[in-house]
Formats: structure tokens, sequence, C-alpha cells
């Protein structure tokens, strides 16, 4: 199975929607998307991802699924260090770097800047039980910190390369009847179920990782023993669309320059 979260465009957050930017940047986008095979379009109830999905959609003819539980996880702090009242991440190191609770991959909910608003530890596990809920319609199951497939043939992989390391890969070669979704949502959503799909704390993957505009953090799984299975990425923020049609990438959501090559 393969996850494809997308960023939404540039956005103009006063009136929910695109800059202009941001519509340049969708319709790269889809030219990209429209060469996919694709099972499943699924999108956040904002104005600017269902933009963003939108130039994808007309173009493939395609329709995408609202899901309420991808919208970005806005549920907004009173930051104690710089005063600015927000989005529960983008603090500053020496911050948040110093509270344990901020590595533990559950309970960094229950870390003091995060219990102001209640609702943050409410939502999280709401967001990864929906996600799992999800996943099982096709046929992957959480049990524990893994998936599994209950349906699906057992594998046996031991290596991608032969003992004589000749460079031979026996890696199953994946069908077209394997499911690939894409997910149009935000920043914040998309760290919120990498978190849970790879088992890491949130607040690592908010401030070590940033995601550009429109850009594509691909998932598969890895199905290589029993009926076992374990999401890895493939690529994170990957924008080649932006870079192949000329388009700088949008600083949107950083705080240093976007490094353009």
């Amino acid at each position: 199975m393969r996850i494809i979260f997308v960023r939404h465009g540039e956005p103009d957050y006063k009136n929910d929607t695109l800059t202009e930017k941001g519509w340049r940047e969708a319709e790269l986008l889809a030219e990209r998307i429209c060469k996919w095979n694709v099972t499943d379009f699924y999108c956040s109830p904002l104005g600017r991802a269902k933009d963003t999905a939108s130039c994808t959609l007309n173009k493939m003819n395609r329709t995408a699924k609202t899901l309420d539980w991808v919208q970005e996880f806005s549920y907004f702090i009173n930051d104690p260090v710089t005063g600015r009242c927000g989005v529960p991440w983008d603090f500053v190191p020496s911050f948040w770097s110093s509270d344990p609770l901020m590595f533990s991959k559950e309970n960094w909910v229950n870390s003091d800047v995060m219990k102001q608003n209640p609702v943050i530890a409410k939502k999280y596990p709401e967001v990864c039980s929906n996600l799992d809920n999800l996943l099982e319609t096709y046929g992957y199951v959480r049990e524990q910190n893994f998936y599994r497939m209950p349906d699906k043939e057992e594998v046996f992989i031991t290596s991608t390369v032969s003992p004589d390391n000749m460079g031979h890969i026996n890696n199953q070669v994946c069908s077209d009847k394997e499911p690939v979704i894409v997910i149009f949502c935000h920043l914040g959503a998309i760290c919120i179920m990498l978190s849970h799909l790879l088992n890491i704390p949130f607040p690592l993957l908010t401030h070590g990782f940033f995601l550009p505009t429109t850009s594509l953090t691909i998932l598969a799984t890895e199905e290589r023993w029993s009926n076992e299975a374990y999401f890895r990425v493939q690529a994170m923020g990957d924008v080649h669309h932006l870079l192949n049609g000329g388009e700088p990438l949008s600083d949107a959501g950083y705080f240093t320059a976007s490094f353009q090559g």
C-alpha cells in the first residue's frame, strides 16, 4: 500500500484559499499526479486544501472524499516564550527540547504547554483512531506499533540483495491491485499522521522537518515477513514538480529561506 500526503499550496490564510502562486503550484502538482494510478483521493474540509485538490481532481475527472479529521491540527496554545497565540508547535529550541515529555510518542500531549488546550489531548488519539479505521478498509489492521494484513498471503523476504552481493533484488513487484491513496491536507495534520504511522513523537516531526507547499510525502508498506507491514517513507517534502516547472519554493511555515536547488 502507498499513502501520499500532499500539503496544500501556498495559502491565503485570511480567506482560506490559495495565493496566486499557490494556484500555480497546484496546477503543476496536478500535472504530476494525473499520471498516477490512484485508488482513492481524500481531502481536508478547509478551503486551501480543497482548492489545491481541485486542480488534480478536475484534470482527472475524479472526486475526493472529505475527511474532517485531516483538517489542520490548529488547536491553539499560548507560547510562554514568544507570547504568540497559535498552533501547538513552532516553539523555540531551548523551550521544547528541555521537556522530556516532548520526546514521548504518546505523552507529548501531557506537557504543560499542551495542557493549556485540553482539546489537543482529545484530538490526537481521535486522528490516530480515524487513520487506523481508514487503513483497515484497505486491509491493514493496527497491532500495537505495526500493521497486519490478515487477508493477505504470507511472504518471507530476508533481504533486498542476494548473499553474493551482486545486486539481485528480490523485492516483490507492486501490482496494480495495491491501493494508492492521496490525502490533501496540512503540515501539522501530516505530521500527526506520520507520528502515528512511524511511532515518532509529533514535536520531533514539526520541529525537525519542513514540508513545502504542494510537497509530497510518500510512504509505502514493507510487507516482507509473514503478513506484517510497516510504513516507510520513500520521500518527504518532495517538490520536484515545482522545480521542474520553474516555480520557486514558498517559505510558508518556515523560519528560514527555502533552498531552491
